[in-house]
């Protein structure tokens, strides 16, 4: 799909100069679908709605979008209503509302507070545990992954470092639905989306069919868009969604934006205490080059489910959403009441990034902001950069197939303590590796010489990786990403499976 040169401007002061560069953007980097909107003042005064959903359809202001990990600052107010409610504080234990709540340092699980969950401090690594998340669908459930925080092993002190966890957050939302006494996505409805008037907005289970209007996940192969994951007929209660579920429009997260730089608008809702505790920075971050350089800033660490930071001198609170094929942005400028919104159901990480500081800078720098498409031509050439290093460029020339009795010590069936069983055996196309409740991670081993290497069915090339046979007493295996760049989520390097048993329906094969 070529993204088409027209744009739909809401507003008559839309000027011709932003418009093509937005759609520049778009086009340079093949996006699908778009939707941005941009609130000063709680008036909307530029909007871009264009692109396909995936289904047939034109994207609308009211076509529904994963936020993915937007969804965390809602969840956050939700708990800010239940505070302000006297249904739980902050400082509880989580194990007051969780009673069986447990992480792999019994003190740590005795300790952790509510509002440890949406700070990303716990002392897990990096994305610990994404994989009984995503991807999706998988047949993990909300106790299971409770279950499986004692199973996964800290890389730091409690309250000591900064590592983004999503696990946390689901935690929350659990947290949540105990004080609350009712699921957390019947409380998101009635605390959150009623009295703020977002109509359009879904979580838990749903009707695709029914709702209707839904942009659909892309991804860029062979020179076109092509839809991955598409939704079947109902979405389903997703595990993730307190921390990556909630789908809303273009309409809905403008909505949002006015609500939170507005109190007036809907003066019950949420008290200024609480409002201030959500954009309180809670736990510092670390500060990058680009983000000194881009934006000037000084300070950079995370509130209750957003990122808060300096701009320019101004107060700056964002969060962005990553999905396979889906990516959103929010960043508010509360003092100057500025708001701006991202929706893209395709490969947008790019354009994410440089339009929204395009757009932010009109405001913090009195219109004299650099286009777009100049912050882009930079990320390009970084990545260009890292492409040449070959910090990602591994020899896997050769690989092939491995034959159905390859690794024969090591066929079986396995386990790993939280992501579960798994199996090593043979099948249709030669020796295949599966995990049970995780019907997008099956591979078929590939052998590139003395190496054996995942390459999964349904997922990008970006995801492979390596397993690596252990040879102790009692065959193991451990996988590692190809790519050390991969995504976060692919927490590959946690896993240890053990070997349980023998494949189904055979003998264990014998070396």
């Amino acid at each position: 799909m070529a993204f088409p040169a027209t744009v739909m401007a809401a507003q008559a002061g839309a000027t011709p100069a932003i418009d093509a560069d937005v759609a520049a953007v778009a086009r340079s980097e093949h996006l699908p679908g778009l939707a941005m909107a941009e609130v000063e003042s709680g008036r909307v005064v530029y909007q871009y709605v264009e692109g396909a959903r995936g289904d047939g359809g034109r994207i609308d202001q009211d076509t529904l979008f994963k936020i993915a990990s937007n969804s965390k600052a809602m969840t956050a107010a939700l708990l800010a209503r239940l505070v302000e409610q006297g249904k739980l504080h902050w400082n509880d234990p989580v194990r007051r509302h969780l009673p069986g709540f447990t992480m792999h340092d019994a003190w740590v699980g005795e300790q952790l507070q509510v509002r440890d969950l949406l700070i990303h401090n716990s002392g897990l690594g990096l994305g610990a545990g994404d994989l009984m998340l995503w991807p999706e669908p998988n047949q993990f459930t909300r106790a299971d992954i409770i279950a499986g925080l004692a199973h996964l092993k800290p890389v730091s002190s409690f309250r000591s470092r900064y590592a983004y966890d999503n696990l946390m957050y689901v935690v929350a939302g659990e947290v949540a639905a105990a004080a609350g006494g009712k699921p957390y996505d019947q409380l998101m409805r009635e605390q959150v989306f009623v009295p703020l008037g977002m109509d359009r907005c879904q979580v838990g289970a749903w009707s695709v069919r029914r709702v209707g209007n839904v942009a659909q996940p892309h991804a860029w192969r062979d020179g076109r868009n092509v839809v991955v994951n598409a939704d079947a007929s109902i979405s389903p209660d997703l595990t993730s969604m307190a921390a990556g579920g909630i789908r809303c429009s273009l309409r809905d997260m403008t909505r949002w934006v006015q609500v939170l730089l507005d109190p007036t608008l809907v003066p019950d809702w949420l008290g200024s205490e609480q409002r201030r505790t959500l954009w309180t920075l809670h736990m510092p971050m670390p500060l990058g080059e680009r983000q000194r350089r881009w934006d000037n800033a000084h300070f950079y660490g995370y509130g209750y489910g957003w990122r808060v930071s300096d701009m320019d001198g101004h107060w700056k609170v964002a969060h962005t959403g990553t999905l396979s094929g889906m990516y959103s942005s929010v960043a508010l400028l509360p003092d100057r009441k500025v708001g701006v919104v991202i929706l893209i159901n395709g490969e947008g990480e790019n354009a994410r990034t440089a339009l929204m500081q395009s757009r932010l800078k009109a405001f913090t720098t009195a219109g004299s902001a650099p286009p777009a498409m100049e912050y882009l031509a930079e990320l390009k050439a970084e990545r260009a950069e890292r492409a040449a290093t070959g910090s990602t460029a591994q020899s896997i020339a050769g690989a092939h197939p491995a034959a159905a009795d390859a690794l024969p010590r090591w066929q079986g069936r396995y386990r790993d303590p939280w992501l579960g069983p798994a199996s090593l055996c043979p099948g249709k196309d030669g020796l295949r590796f599966s995990v049970d409740k995780s019907p997008r991670l099956q591979a078929q081993v590939l052998q590139a010489q003395d190496r054996w290497l995942l390459r999964w069915d349904t997922l990008g090339d970006d995801a492979q990786a390596w397993l690596q046979p252990g040879d102790g007493a009692s065959p193991t295996l451990d996988l590692r990403a190809l790519d050390p760049d991969i995504d976060f989520s692919y927490d590959f390097q946690d896993l240890h499976f053990t070997r349980t048993g023998d494949c189904p329906g055979r003998d264990r094969p014998r070396r």
